[in-house]
Parts: C-alpha cells; sequence; structure tokens
C-alpha cells in the first residue's frame, strides 16, 4: 500500500455521511409526514410493482442505565425500569397501526433490535415484544434475528432467554478494553466478562456474534488498540464492527465530558485503522468494508464475495433492498422510494400515538436522480468498484456522460492513488478504502453544493 502522505491526511480530515442511506438523514424534510408514509406502505401493499421481498424490521429501545460519554445515539438515561412497560404499550399501537396499512402476516426475513440498550428490558418484557411481532409479521425460517447486547446487563441465563425468543445473532458493545479508556468514557466492562458472554454464547449455538469496536477515543494510541485487538483476536467473534468515533459536542451533549485535548490525531487514527485491518487480515478476517470485519464464513463475507452486500441505517447488511420498517422513537426506515423518521422525543412519539396517528416526523421521497446516484454511491462503499454499464443497463443513461464532472475530479483522487479509472469503470485502491468516504462525496450531490459539512463526522 502506497505511504499516506500528510497532505492526504489533512485534505480528508473533513467532515463527511457514512452512506447508510442516499441521501443521508440530514435531508430528511418535515413536508415528507404520515400521509406519504401511508402511501408508500399502500403501494407496498398493493403489489403494483410485484411481489414484495421480505420485509426487515428495526425496533429502537432508547433506554440505558448509565451514560456513555462517546454516545450519539437517541437515548433516554434511567434506572427506571418500569419505563420500559409503558413503552412496550406505545410500540404494540405503532405495530397495531402499521398492520392496519400493511395487512397482518408479511414475511420478515430479518430482524433488529437496537437502542439505547435493548437488553434493559426484563426477560418477560422481551418475550412480551418478541410475542407481539410474531402476532403481526410472520418471522421467516432463516432469517437474520439480532439484538444489541451491553454486556453489563446479561449473563448466561439471559443469553439463553434470547436465544430461546429465536434471536440467532448477538452484537456486544464494547468500544476498547484498555481501563484508562473505560474510564474516560464512563463505560468500565472488563475482557473477563466480555470473553465468558461469548463463550456462552457460542455453547448456545448463536449463529454469529459481533462485538462493536470504536477508535478515536480519549487517551487511546495505535499501541493501546493494538493491546485491543489482541483480546479481540482471543476471543474470535464472527463479526467485529470498528467505528471511527465521531466527536460532534454541539450535536451531542454527553460528548461534551470528553476532554477534547485527549482524543487522538488524525494521524493516529489513520495508524489505528491501517493496523487494524492489517492485524484483522491477518487473523483470518476477511475486510468487508469501511467498518466491518466478518470471518470467512459468516453470512457477511460470504454476501461479500457473492457481490450480494448491501448497506442501510445499521451498517453492512446481507439483505439487499428490503424494505426497512422502522419502530420506535427516532427510528428511520425505508419503504419504497422514500425514507421515513419517527418523532424524536418520547413525548411526541407517545402523544402521536395517542392521537392514533403514526409517529413519522419527516421523510423523503427520492426523486430519480437521488436513486441512480444511490446505486453508484452503494457499491462504491460496498463493493469497491463500479462498472459504468450496470448502472447504464439498471436506469437507461449515458454515465460518463451523466457524471462527467465527477469522473474529473476522481481523475484528482486517482492521481492520489486512491481511485484506479478505465474506460469500463472505477476501483477503490487498498488505499482508497481508507477514505472510501471521500470518494462517495464524490457523487453526493448535496454535499458537493453545501459547504457548511460541520453536521457529519469526519471522514478519519
Amino acid at each position: 500500500m502506497s505511504v499516506i502522505t500528510p497532505e492526504l491526511l489533512t485534505r480528508f480530515d473533513v467532515p463527511g455521511p457514512r452512506y447508510t442511506s442516499y441521501p443521508t438523514a440530514d435531508r430528511f424534510v418535515e413536508a415528507f409526514g404520515e400521509g406519504d408514509y401511508v402511501q408508500a406502505l399502500s403501494l407496498r401493499k398493493s403489489g403494483l410493482f410485484g411481489k414484495p421481498s421480505p420485509l426487515s424490521l428495526y425496533v429502537h429501545i432508547p433506554f440505558c442505565e448509565s451514560l456513555c460519554y462517546y454516545c450519539a445515539c437517541n437515548k433516554i438515561i434511567t434506572k427506571h425500569k418500569e419505563r420500559a412497560a409503558d413503552y412496550l404499550r406505545y410500540l404494540t399501537k405503532e405495530i397495531e397501526l402499521h398492520t392496519a396499512h400493511l395487512g397482518r402476516g408479511q414475511s420478515v426475513s430479518q430482524l433488529h433490535l437496537g437502542g439505547g440498550t435493548p437488553t434493559f428490558m426484563s426477560d418477560d418484557e422481551l418475550r412480551q415484544l418478541m410475542a407481539l411481532l410474531r402476532s403481526h409479521f410472520e418471522l421467516v425460517p432463516g432469517g437474520e434475528y439480532s439484538v444489541e447486547v451491553d454486556p453489563r446487563t446479561v449473563d448466561e441465563q439471559r443469553l439463553k432467554v434470547l436465544s430461546e425468543l429465536g434471536f440467532n445473532r448477538l452484537s456486544f458493545g464494547v468500544q476498547d478494553f484498555d481501563p484508562a479508556v473505560q474510564k474516560a468514557v464512563h463505560r468500565m466492562q472488563p475482557f473477563e466478562q466480555v470473553s465468558a458472554l461469548v463463550e456462552a454464547s457460542r455453547r448456545l449455538g448463536f449463529e454469529s456474534v459481533n462485538i462493536d469496536l470504536i477508535y478515536g477515543l480519549p487517551l487511546q494510541t495505535p499501541e493501546s488498540f493494538d493491546r485491543t485487538l489482541a483480546q479481540v483476536k482471543r476471543i474470535k467473534p464472527d463479526r467485529i464492527a470498528l467505528y471511527a468515533y465521531a466527536h460532534l459536542p454541539e450535536r451531542f451533549k454527553p460528548q461534551r465530558r470528553i476532554h477534547e485535548q485527549e482524543l487522538p490525531s488524525g494521524a493516529h487514527k489513520v495508524a489505528m485503522l491501517s493496523r487494524s485491518i492489517e492485524a484483522l487480515v491477518n487473523a483470518g478476517y476477511v475486510y468487508v468494508g469501511m467498518d466491518h470485519f466478518a470471518l470467512p464464513d459468516d453470512a457477511l463475507a460470504v454476501a461479500k464475495r457473492q457481490g450480494r452486500l448491501h448497506r442501510n441505517f445499521q451498517g453492512y447488511s446481507t439483505q439487499a433492498d428490503c424494505d426497512l420498517i422502522a419502530l420506535g422513537v427516532s427510528s428511520i426506515g425505508r419503504v419504497g422510494n422514500t425514507y421515513s423518521q419517527n418523532a424524536k422525543t418520547m413525548e411526541e412519539y407517545c402523544d402521536l400515538l395517542d392521537q392514533g396517528h403514526l409517529p413519522v416526523v419527516r421523510g423523503l421521497a427520492l426523486s430519480r436522480d437521488d436513486l441512480i446516484r444511490r446505486s453508484v454511491i452503494m457499491a462504491l462503499m460496498c463493493q469497491g468498484q463500479l462498472h459504468f454499464e450496470s448502472i447504464n443497463l439498471a436506469w437507461l443513461v449515458d454515465f460518463k456522460k451523466l457524471f462527467a464532472h465527477e469522473i474529473q475530479q476522481l481523475e484528482d483522487l486517482q492521481a492520489k492513488g486512491l481511485v484506479l479509472l478505465s474506460e469500463t469503470g472505477i476501483q477503490v485502491t487498498p488505499m482508497g478504502w481508507f477514505f472510501v468516504r471521500g470518494v462517495a462525496m464524490v457523487f453526493d450531490r448535496y454535499v458537493q453544493a453545501d459547504l457548511n459539512r460541520t453536521r457529519f463526522s469526519k471522514i478519519i
């Protein structure tokens, strides 16, 4: 791999989207509301465009018992467990409203419980939630049913309950095993605890176990993160999500407790990413892309090899082009050519449901240009390459003519070793993977027109 120069670091030490969608969520508008969302649900139910593919469901559980300073999720910090029961009543209302528009028994091939901390709920409440979902949707055999787990909230017995409820994938939030870093972000959890839970997950037969890591946290160094990676390799989870910390204290109040002078430099963050990729690939992991690694026989690595990888609001996924029904406060969904987001505050979310309304407060209906650019950006983000002919055939356009300006911009990135341009397509180089968000930004019409990008995290 070519040397990453200071000039490259300076150029790409800028804010940019993660592209879990295109257009990105900051482009959603309040002019898109419940009526637009209902129309999208009705179009799906009508089967006007052929038999719909199985759904993906996302359920947001916002509660956490303690605050992690790095967190940018929509969460409610509380030790009042009774709040989960009340929230479950509102989820029931929202699910019933969805099936009133979609019809009961829609097939579901992917379910994800996220948060917050889904395991804030008691075992009985999780049983109620799963019974509720199964009574309104059909969870098909062989689907991917996952739940995010705070290791501090579970033991082997609780993992057994999750298995009995039908979950076959777990994601443990770890971030870093270094005690000093854990203290700096207010999340103490020893290596031995996580290791024991991963071993228990294997005994219980979970198909895939993921560990989340974050680089760029306060007090981290390339050397300290090497030690965390060595411990992760000892556990050997099926998947590893390696995220860059997004420090946006002006948007996320908890991050104001992080001392900015303790954050690693851009050069150190790149070193952490570079050394992480090398260490994990040498340990047998497939570098799926940007922030995901998987063992070769994991479904995510298989999808990468077969060209079926997709990217959605939860990151990389094997479920290409699923309509995503998002349930719960602040959750974001995708149905047809629309994106939608629920109310961000519990008060507004509950108030709309009490009035009998779906709690959608903003979203976007994608234009043809949006859809074409989404295809281009997702190809680059998921496969690291793009064939002009595939876009030409899918959208009946002349790629080189339509994107002449963008190709001209890519020539500059090619000179810096980030992409390879040919007569037939675009290839992201190994070094380009460090800056793949920057490559994708070339095709983002909104970002190119917007000089104020501070709403995003930095690319590196």
